[in-house]
């Protein structure tokens, strides 16, 4: 059997080497238009900073290797510029000689992967402005820094590889300004969430600009569509990608929403024999039930190793995605799993959201608080999704909550969760059986909680309401809830007799849990209509502007 697979980076050498695995007598090609193939996406910009000592650590594969480990020939320089399924074969183009010629396949795998999106802004090709989306990429960054010594840079967008080079450039000493279309940055996050993300930035002197766009690059500096115009010897184009499906539509195979090819859990595309992995292609997303466009170099490894499964007569599946994804903002780490508040909403769920701030291990041995979201759904109590930021331990903890997701946990699945404890490591209950716990509680309408939001809207609308600052008073006379009283938790016993009964009462602390307990206080007393707000006093300020 041949088999011809295009693109020779994340899922097109992924299949390739699974293909070899399954069986040593077929053959295999893979041709890839560019010089550089295996190579490591998500680590470039760190080799930008100078965290990285070698570009070789990023690509340390080469034509050689995967033929001499995996009897694969991969033909650099050459592009497919055109798919005919109707014989099975393809048209290559040698990009060094100009010449085309025919192969053919008994299977076809499309791993051409995407491309950075570039909005068609005047000035956009200028010899100072770029994507970071390869190899060549990087290389070309690298270089203009070293020779041309910018002082000032501008990253248009706000997503992960947008976040990851505005630290890389300030690391490396430039005044930097990130601009994004959306009225946030950290777009996969929901707004109360991204501003923890924002706040990073700001500390780090970072110029943030939101809801606005480049309208026009000049030499040194970028206009935004409002007029103004901010210093920029250096742009870097990060507003997202797009899939290199053009050759695949030609073909006749079928795209989605997003532009990216559809398969279903074989990879197979609707068309007899030829399949797609990676970048190129949509995901099934486990809870919207639907295709999303989530280009993640995991995902990307993943189906490939599907692909050249099926490809060569494996059962292998891929049962598709729901986003997880952890990146670093400075001092901060960034994880986002499963559905936020706004997509669950969108999704038609009913989500019950709560916030959880709880140190990452002990404080006498220096933990550090992190800030959960976490999203349930009130009819199931299944987890549907969670962010969390915060400098330490968030990686261990957004790759549980994504393990309980995907197997259809529960809140109270993960107070039960048997997670290690060590004072150097965790608290002796994790933050993530809190997170159950806090959840479960809401759903047993035991302790109902209520954003701040909500508790503000009453305010504004005169509604009768006693809001309860239960944090040291030295606290609440630094800065409180507008129109809070200050009762410490250890005087709300005694000062219960006091409150009024005919109207709703809202409890808050720093961080949620004593607002918690002051409210199981007076509903043990008899007290009715008591509420929670989420979060404490942080999470009023997560909500809100800081």
């Amino acid at each position: 059997m041949r088999l011809l697979i295009i693109g020779a980076v994340a899922a097109g050498t992924s299949a390739a080497a699974k293909a070899r695995r399954n069986n040593e007598e077929n053959q295999i090609v893979i041709y890839e238009k560019g010089e550089y193939i295996s190579y490591a996406g998500c680590g470039m910009a760190y080799y930008i900073a100078g965290d990285v000592a070698s570009g070789n650590s990023i690509h340390p594969r080469n034509v050689k290797y995967f033929k001499d480990t995996y009897n694969v020939d991969i033909k650099l320089g050459h592009e497919v510029v055109k798919i005919i399924p109707e014989n099975q074969t393809i048209i290559v183009k040698d990009l060094a000689s100009g010449i085309e010629f025919v192969d053919r396949y008994d299977k076809l795998i499309i791993a051409t992967g995407a491309r950075a999106l570039i909005p068609p802004v005047p000035g956009v090709n200028k010899e100072h402005v770029f994507p970071l989306r390869n190899v060549n990429d990087m290389y070309k960054i690298t270089s203009f820094l070293e020779e041309k010594k910018p002082v000032n840079a501008v990253v248009v967008g706000g997503g992960f590889i947008g976040l990851e080079m505005t630290e890389s450039l300030v690391k490396l000493g430039l005044n930097v300004s990130i601009v994004e279309m959306k009225d946030q940055i950290a777009t996969n996050l929901d707004v109360d969430m991204a501003k923890l993300v924002e706040l990073e930035l700001l500390k780090e002197n970072v110029n943030v600009y939101k809801g606005l766009a480049a309208a026009e690059i000049h030499d040194h500096s970028v206009t935004l569509n409002n007029g103004e115009t901010i210093l920029g010897d250096i742009v870097i184009m990060s507003a997202g990608v797009r899939p290199n499906s053009e050759i695949a539509v030609e073909a006749g195979i079928k795209t989605g929403k997003f532009r990216g090819i559809l398969v279903n859990d074989k990879l197979e595309t609707n068309l007899p024999n030829i399949y797609a992995a990676g970048d190129v292609s949509e995901q099934y997303h486990l809870l919207l039930k639907d295709y999303a466009y989530l280009p993640m170099g995991s995902t990307a490894n993943k189906q490939g190793r599907v692909a050249g499964d099926q490809a060569t007569g494996g059962n292998l599946i891929f049962k598709g995605v729901f986003g997880t994804s952890v990146y670093r903002v400075f001092n901060q780490t960034v994880a986002q799993t499963g559905l936020n508040e706004a997509s669950a909403l969108a999704a038609g769920y009913e989500p019950v959201t709560i916030f959880n701030i709880k140190p990452n291990k002990v404080t006498y041995l220096g933990g550090k608080d992190m800030t959960i979201k976490a999203v349930a759904d009130k009819k199931s109590g299944k987890i549907l999704g969670a962010q969390i930021v915060g400098p330490e331990g968030v990686d261990r903890r957004i790759d549980v909550l994504a393990t309980a997701i995907y197997f259809g946990a529960t809140a109270s699945d993960l107070v039960d969760l048997d997670l290690a404890y060590s004072p150097p490591y965790s608290t002796v209950r994790d933050p993530v059986n809190y997170t159950g716990m806090i959840i479960s509680n809401i759903l047993n309408k035991d302790t109902p909680q209520v954003s701040s939001k909500e508790v503000l809207e009453k305010i504004k609308k005169g509604e009768p309401l006693t809001i309860i600052d239960t944090r040291p008073a030295i606290l609440y006379g630094a800065d409180h809830i507008e129109g809070a009283i200050s009762i410490p938790l250890t005087d709300l016993r005694k000062k219960a007799p006091t409150l009024p009964t005919d109207r709703p009462i809202y409890l808050y602390c720093s961080r949620g849990l004593d607002g918690y307990v002051g409210q199981k206080i007076l509903l043990n007393l008899g007290f009715s209509n008591v509420y929670n707000v989420r979060g404490g006093y942080l999470g009023y300020l997560i909500e809100n502007d800081f």
